[in-house]
């Protein structure tokens, strides 16, 4: 076969997949015209702002981002300097990783509770009841908690009827031992009924006929459970926890930022709202560089942290997002 011969193949093989495409293209063109408005979301939100990482590395002047001038990573280094820096990169992986330890399994717990509900009516309620406070935001609970739990709060007024000694030393929202609890727990409260949602639609997948053949055999629910539903639904739990661990640097600005006092600011104070007070309460002028800075640490940092527990999760055997 010449030379010749394997080119004309090769244009003709690259102009048939060509005008399969473009077929393939036309026949879902609605489909792929949807598409543009979310594409158009991640460029100009995500990419776009990609040019602006190098305020991490420059003095931000008024002019522009070209027109400033490269400070030697001094951003970088006054982070490290300044001395709530650490405490509060402290606070944050500490309220990270009890947000995993105790938040992350709860989720899917409440989804293999409401999964057992046979009434297909009073499980959607249920689901329903749950998924509520998701919707709610964070200033609206913070509200309620301090109506709740502060000092001149409800909780506080019924305990006093009871115990005049323990209400006049009642400190539950300014105390940093309870606070880092508070975060967690409220937490959940709020976000556990949204996370069952992708549980849930994980177990609607499995085989019924597993479940029927396991009840031939003489299984019971918890045995249902352990060797069907569970191992029908662990590679959607590997992948949450993989994206769970790479955002263990977002502390939850919205929440603490609603919640925390001065008194609590040792054990509650976490990286996003240090540098919040820093950059714009503490701040003399407009000082764009440090918290584009600090932005990029915890972003490199989530990087590693979810390519690790992306590594062990497929070491263990599991499909996960990498």
């Amino acid at each position: 076969m010449s030379a010749d011969s394997v080119t004309i193949g090769k244009v003709k093989k690259s102009v048939f997949q060509f005008s399969r495409l473009r077929r393939e293209i036309l026949q879902y063109k609605w489909i792929y015209l949807m598409l543009l408005l979310p594409l158009a979301f991640f460029v100009v939100f995500r990419y776009m702002p990609l040019y602006g990482i190098q305020l991490a590395f420059k003095d931000y002047k008024l002019a522009g981002i070209k027109a400033s001038v490269w400070n030697n990573y001094e951003h970088f280094k006054y982070m490290f300097l300044e001395p709530g820096f650490l405490p509060a990169f402290r606070n944050t992986l500490i309220i990270s990783f009890m947000r995993i330890l105790i938040g992350f399994p709860f989720p899917i717990i409440l989804a293999l509770m409401i999964n057992e509900v046979r009434m297909a009516r009073l499980r959607r309620v249920f689901q329903t009841i749950y998924t509520f406070p998701h919707f709610l935001s964070w200033v609206l609970l913070a509200g309620i908690m301090l109506n709740l739990m502060g000092s001149t709060g409800m909780m506080r007024r019924i305990v006093g009827l009871f115990s005049p000694e323990m209400s006049d030393n009642w400190n539950f929202l300014y105390d940093g031992g309870t606070f880092r609890w508070l975060l967690v727990l409220s937490d959940m409260w709020k976000e556990a009924g949204w996370g069952t949602i992708i549980y849930l639609a994980s177990i609607a997948g499995i085989d019924q006929a597993l479940y029927e053949s396991t009840e031939i055999d003489g299984a019971n629910r918890l045995q249902k459970i352990w060797y069907i539903t569970l191992p029908g639904i662990i590679s959607m739990i590997a992948i949450q926890f993989v994206l769970r661990v790479g955002a263990i640097m977002e502390g939850g600005f919205d929440q603490v930022f609603n919640l925390y006092t001065p008194p609590v600011y040792a054990m509650g104070d976490i990286i996003d709202t240090y540098i919040y007070r820093l950059s714009f309460v503490r701040a003399s002028g407009v000082n764009l560089g440090f918290p584009t800075a600090v932005g990029l640490f915890k972003n490199i940092i989530n990087f590693i942290l979810l390519i690790a527990a992306n590594g062990v999760c497929r070491m263990l055997g599991q499909k996960t997002v990498l």
